[in-house]
């Protein structure tokens, strides 16, 4: 089941709105739109809703469709999907399917809904039986194993809790579960064992961050201070960038207070944030939401899942849910940059710059190199190109090995305030880190290829480009430029003609081609190519050269157009 279920229902919406049900209070018609409409047509709203993404809409409108279709399996199914992707986790457990006349595949969900609100009352002995049910089947097998030591903690049961969980075949249960046991030892006093986990988890080549903070808190907390910020500086040596670690460091080192123990509901959240996690990364975004839902409601303070929900909804154009989500991470904590600079770009992205740069600011201040490099790529599709280099400036000074992207990023910042001595210096130290990045090489080689400079070595170096990405458009335009900056007209029009069939709305590619048209005496399908430029919103610069071009009749031949110059 995705979040796109029945789109091709839509237009039956509009006419079962006018279906009333025989009477029944209309007294909310005017800001309704279903207000009166039968129970298909409020099961057909609520399809709607949930085709897309708005899961609290759905879930009223199928409620009011149960209500007058009582006994119907499918409607009462939609009621209780509706309800979980929504949050309402206790009314979701209340309405987990369970007759026959529901799929298989909602009762198995309604089974662990049912286990998850259990433990989030604090009802372990019911969660743990449900847990460990043979009844507990795919897809949601490795979530419940992951959950049971934890309901079995809950119920007092410290043996049953001690059981590392296994599904076969399954490396991520094996590796959330060894971490989960190591905390549960550690809730047992069994010392020795939890660090012997914490230890091999934090040992693996690379380890993960969770790993190094959770056994890091572990030695603190058994006054082995030094111990832990060895391991925190081991990890920093490798991923300097870790806001988590370098958090964890600063608090060891200060000698602050070591972080509490994970509490049985928090370390059941964190259980289920894993495979939260590889639904997600399996495209399966309605069962993922689900699943971040269940850990929210064991744990409403897990910010990583409240960013996770605001990912989905975001992709599934549900922007005001996205930023609800979004703005769950207070200031402090770890989570809050990113999900400040995610909730920036729902702004930008709906073109309310002015509050996306506000929001990008914000969080940039809150510390965070993401977040500064956020703001940077804000300030560039603002064309704030001046601020962005101010902006990757500081972040490539405070690097001994700055990261290439930065680089590249501020040579296109300068290209685009006329600094080309130093966009060149940054776009071919980029480029000597890393020698087969396609859109480095075609940004360095159109530019030298634009001005005329280093032909034989730009037309190399796109070359290249295009044979990495043979589809892009831009690309393919910048070999044909290539050629025609060498001369060789017949080869320009071929890879134009195939640029403008890959981008056929760019106005700069369909410029090029009209000029290579000129070039071999094709002129009126180059003043064609010139006046299609006009239609396709060009920047000031390219529409002055194609009216300049159709103006004088000459062709890229005529005078050059007068452009004002507004760098800043």
């Amino acid at each position: 089941m995705r979040l796109h279920l029945l789109t091709a229902v839509a237009p039956l919406v509009l006419l079962a709105a006018c279906a009333s049900a025989g009477g029944g209070d209309r007294s909310d018609a005017s800001n309704d739109p279903v207000a009166g409409a039968s129970p298909y047509g409020m099961f057909l709203a609520g399809q709607l809703a949930m085709s897309s993404g708005r899961s609290s809409d759905a879930a009223r409108f199928f409620e009011r469709a149960r209500a007058g279709a009582a006994g119907e399996p499918l409607i009462a199914e939609k009621v209780f999907g509706a309800a979980l992707l929504s949050g309402d986790i206790p009314r979701a457990a209340v309405l987990a399917p369970t007759g026959d006349g529901a799929s298989e595949s909602a009762r198995r969900l309604g089974r662990l809904v049912v286990a998850v609100e259990a433990m989030a009352q604090g009802r372990g002995k019911d969660a743990q039986a449900r847990l460990n049910a043979e009844a507990m089947a795919f897809p949601h097998r490795p979530a419940a194993a992951l959950l049971a030591p934890w309901a079995a903690a809950m119920a007092g049961d410290v043996e049953g809790s001690l059981i590392r969980p296994q599904v076969r075949g399954d490396h991520q249960v094996d590796y959330f579960g060894q971490l989960g046991q190591a905390a549960l030892f550690e809730r047992a006093r069994r010392y020795d064992e939890a660090e012997t986990d914490f230890k091999a988890l934090a040992g693996i080549n690379g380890p993960a961050e969770m790993a190094v903070v959770a056994y890091g808190g572990f030695l603190e907390r058994r006054g082995r201070r030094i111990d832990a910020v060895a391991l925190y500086q081991s990890y920093l040596a490798g991923e300097p960038a870790s806001l988590a670690v370098k958090a964890a460091m600063a608090r060891a080192s200060a000698g602050k207070p070591a972080p509490t123990m994970v509490g049985l509901r928090e370390g059941a959240a964190q259980a289920l944030l894993a495979p939260a996690a590889g639904m997600m990364a399996a495209k399966q975004e309605t069962l993922a939401l689900a699943y971040l839902r269940l850990v929210l409601r064991l744990d409403p303070q897990r910010d990583e899942a409240w960013v996770m929900v605001g990912d989905i909804m975001q992709a599934n154009n549900d922007v005001e849910a996205a930023r609800a989500a979004y703005a769950h991470p207070r200031p402090g904590s770890l989570e809050y940059g990113a999900a400040q600079a995610k909730l920036a770009w729902t702004y930008q992205t709906a073109g309310d710059k002015e509050t996306a740069l506000k929001l990008a600011r914000a969080a940039a201040a809150a510390g965070g190199a993401d977040a500064r490099v956020n703001l940077a790529d804000i300030l560039r599709a603002n064309e704030r190109f001046a601020e962005a280099v101010e902006v990757l400036s500081g972040l490539i000074a405070e690097d001994k090995a700055p990261d290439w992207r930065l680089i590249y990023a501020r040579g296109q910042a300068y290209e685009r305030i006329n600094r080309w001595a130093d966009a060149q210096a940054d776009l071919q130290t980029a480029l000597k880190a890393h020698p087969d990045e396609p859109e480095l090489l075609n940004y360095l080689g159109y530019s030298w290829i634009d001005r005329g400079e280093h032909l034989p070595e730009a037309l190399a170096m796109v070359q290249k480009a295009v044979a990495a990405n043979p589809r892009s458009g831009a690309m393919v335009d910048s070999l044909g430029w290539a050629f025609y900056r060498l001369g060789d007209y017949r080869q320009a029009v071929e890879k134009l003609e195939q640029a403008v069939e890959l981008e056929a709305g760019d106005p700069e590619i369909n410029n090029h081609l009209g000029d290579a048209y000129w070039k071999v005496g094709r002129k009126d399908e180059a003043q064609f190519q010139w006046r299609r430029v006009l239609t396709l919103k060009p920047d000031e610069k390219v529409r002055a050269m194609a009216e300049a071009k159709l103006a004088s009749g000459l062709g890229p031949d005529g005078p050059a157009p007068k452009v004002a110059d507004k760098t800043p």
